[in-house]
């Protein structure tokens, strides 16, 4: 485990003993309907083997609770994307805006960087204002917006790219 800016906070490696938790937050985020094309979370054999174990981290509040996620996956098996990942983070709703997202984003940065990693994207709905503004808060950049890119529950929706180019990964 790792401290974090806030005291409170605990960041810890994401484990099998998460995974309740981890996919009950999950599946909140899918419910609010602006987080994810997903209409369910997976189940964790399925998300345990999508995720990079070693950049995987949750937040720990009070009594060792998870209050929020974030995880990586590969773009692309091919050598030239080696070093680019997609993530996700998701924040329980009682602790969003308190700062755990960016704890867990700024815990991400610093992992993906230390393996090598220059490139961290993630598809973000245009709807999803908060989103938007956490991941701008670590340096992270739109890049553009894909036009209905997909439906989700009917209805064509946009996806704004965004990514964070590591100043220390060359």
């Amino acid at each position: 485990m790792t401290a974090s800016p806030r005291p409170d906070i605990t960041l810890a490696p994401m484990t099998d003993d998460h995974a309740s938790a981890v996919l009950a937050i999950y599946q909140r985020g899918i419910d609010e309907g602006n987080a994810t094309f997903e209409t369910t979370a997976p189940p964790w054999s399925a998300f345990d083997t999508a995720k990079l174990a070693a950049h995987r981290f949750v937040a720990l509040g009070q009594q060792g609770r998870v209050v929020g996620w974030t995880a990586v996956s590969q773009v692309s098996t091919r050598p030239a994307y080696a070093g680019v990942v997609e993530h996700s983070v998701y924040v329980s709703p009682a602790t969003r805006g308190t700062g755990v997202g960016r704890t867990l984003l700024e815990a991400l940065i610093t992992s993906t960087e230390k393996a090598g990693f220059w490139t961290i994207q993630a598809g973000v709905f245009p709807e999803n204002a908060a989103s938007l503004a956490l991941h701008e808060s670590v340096g992270f950049r739109v890049l553009g917006r894909r036009e209905r890119v997909a439906r989700h529950h009917g209805v064509w929706r946009d996806v704004l790219l965004v990514e964070r180019r590591s100043p220390v990964v060359e």
